[in-house]
């Protein structure tokens, strides 16, 4: 630029050196661009335009037809259709009614280019109240101007209000033979019955995954665009089912690609547009849950948040794997824009775990994504759910369940990570004696019974004096303590307990039993007071709590529900069973 005080920009802007050249005109985006001009560009939905073109063949065409569908299929672009294969003319202006309108015509020119006189779209949404229906029922009685039928599109019919469909209604059931209503609609369930009860309804599909990527690649290929494969099919997928959608996701990623990836679509420049976790990393996440390594999983769930991954996008993407596994065990999962090396994991992770894990897991990660996406701090709710799934994880199914039952009850599970078994048993006794000293008896039981020395006399308690008593043949004795001694005070040395139904020789014949065993001299008397439960009462207890554990078990609600005859009842190896 010359330094000349008279090219000095004005307002202190800096203006180019060459002027750009004026382009031919405003850019118009894809979704408007290649928006379909006939039915047979409209994809997905072949169902309708078989019926449409048979009830034009056959000169049964309906007074009212009702689009609906998600956002984004082609409702108000069927509709515009419609209109055009209702008032074609053909190139020669002798044509009549057709399913391939010659779009060369003044009709079908005048409809695309949205002027026509007789084709009167409206906005539901901006035109709610019942005047505005008003005008088109006074308008209805006069014949069409240039076309053969004068036809109302409303979008978003639902917006009306209940007084404007009731003011239709005797107009939408009888309408002149020259009137046609097209009206389309993302939420049909708001239409009153009486409106569809007069419409012949047409429900656009969702398009496939599989049709938007022949789709998209042919309009890449028309605008000159280069993508790869995987980001195409990333486009397809966010889509969701919506030709829209999907049209402006890839307006994006080209405007993308023009300034970062050298005019390539790439599939990784596609997932950091749409704020997609990246598969590897979700992968190693999904690792790290499944090996219980709650530290690692925390870490790269902050260095993914470190880079901008949202916390809800990390829960989707372990949500979508869980769901990519689950179908691999049943060899239904087929995702062409996975790797190599992500089908090999996704494969091995299906032959290591059942269904009920994965089920397990699926649930815990949905119930998550809804309070990750409520969260004031999603990152710190990320972390906790993904310490809940790792807990989750060594919590046992129906099937461990019964077998723990088998050995002896469940004893309460810890309220950490899990950890070793050794350290799992220990933590469980603790919380045990803490919570309940009779109930640390029942546990110490079952926690020794496989100990082959004897506890010395200082620290022997009910559980141990009545497996003391059995291991040396004194059944009576054993059966006696186990069911009816109640503890009033136990130290070494001594015992207090509740008579009730002991007899009266039970203290001395326990004394002398004890001074046979440990050598030392017992005091056993009776107390006044009722004492802590027998181990009887206890294990009863256990098993009435495991009783109604079992009972809430999905598997076991399902059972009872189908048999109400059933009854639950304790099998001789300590398992509980339904007998009908």
């Amino acid at each position: 630029m010359s330094d000349s005080a008279d090219d000095t920009p004005m307002l202190g802007m800096d203006l180019p050196e060459t002027a750009p050249q004026a382009s031919s005109g405003p850019y118009r985006v894809l979704a408007r661009k290649y928006r379909p001009q006939t039915f047979a560009e409209l994809i997905g939905q072949d169902a309708m335009v078989r019926t449409l073109g048979n009830a034009i063949a056959r000169d049964r065409l309906a007074h009212a037809f009702l689009m609906t569908g998600v956002r984004g299929v082609g409702k108000t672009s069927t509709a515009r259709l419609i209109a055009k294969a209702l008032n074609c003319i053909g190139p020669d202006g002798q044509g009549g009614p057709t399913i391939d309108p010659c779009g060369v015509c003044e009709p079908c020119r005048a409809i695309t280019e949205g002027r026509h006189i007789d084709v009167i779209e409206m906005d539901a949404a901006s035109n709610t109240g019942v005047d505005d229906v008003r005008e088109i029922i006074e308008a209805v009685r006069y014949a069409a101007v240039s076309a053969r039928y004068k036809i109302y599109i409303i979008d978003e019919v639902h917006m009306l209000s209940r007084n404007a469909f009731n003011a239709l209604l005797k107009t939408l059931e009888e309408p002149p033979p020259h009137v046609k209503f097209l009206f389309a609609t993302t939420e049909v369930n708001k239409v009153p019955v009486t409106v569809l009860s007069r419409c012949q309804r047409f429900d656009l599909r969702r398009i496939t995954p599989d049709m938007l990527f022949a789709h998209f690649s042919s309009i890449l290929q028309k605008e000159g665009v280069e993508a790869e494969a995987p980001a195409i099919w990333l486009i397809a997928n966010a889509a969701e089912g919506s030709v829209r959608d999907g049209l402006s996701i890839l307006d994006q990623a080209i405007a993308h690609a023009d300034l970062d990836g050298g005019g390539m679509i790439g599939a990784a420049q596609v997932r950091v547009m749409l704020g997609l976790s990246d598969r590897s990393a979700i992968g190693q996440l999904m690792a790290s849950i499944l090996e219980g390594d709650a530290g690692g999983a925390i870490d790269l769930a902050r260095a993914q948040y470190a880079l901008g991954i949202e916390p809800v996008a990390m829960v989707r993407g372990l949500m979508d794997l869980t769901h990519a596994v689950t179908l691999a065990k049943v060899s239904r999962h087929d995702d062409p824009a996975l790797a190599e090396a992500d089908r090999e994991r996704i494969g091995e992770w299906a032959q290591k775990l059942g269904f009920a894990p994965l089920n397990r897991l699926w649930q815990l990660l949905l119930k998550g994504h809804d309070e990750v996406l409520r969260a004031n701090n999603p990152l710190e709710h990320l972390e906790m759910l993904l310490l809940r799934v790792i807990y989750a994880a060594a919590m046992p199914d129906p099937g461990e369940l019964a077998k723990l039952l088998e050995k002896g009850g469940v004893t309460a599970m810890p309220l950490s990570a899990p950890a070793a078994p050794a350290a799992q048993e220990s933590m469980a006794a603790a919380q045990v004696a803490a919570a309940e000293p009779a109930a640390a008896a029942t546990a110490s039981v079952e926690m020794t019974a496989a100990a082959s020395a004897e506890p010395p006399a200082s620290a022997l308690t009910v559980a141990q004096i009545h497996q003391l008593l059995e291991s040396t043949g004194n059944h009576r004795l054993a059966v006696d303590v186990y069911d009816h001694l109640r503890i009033i005070e136990l130290e070494p040395g001594s015992i207090v307990f509740a008579s009730g139904a002991l007899g009266a020789s039970f203290a001395r014949d326990l004394g002398e039993a004890l001074l046979a065993q440990t050598g030392s001299r017992w005091h056993v008397r009776a107390g006044e007071g009722e004492g802590r439960p027998s181990l009887g009462a206890i294990r009863a207890a256990t098993l009435a709590d495991n009783d109604e554990r079992i009972r809430e078990l999905p598997v076991v609600k399902a059972a009872l529900a189908a048999f109400p005859d059933a009854k639950l009842e304790e099998a001789g190896d300590n398992r509980h069973k339904l007998n009908p």
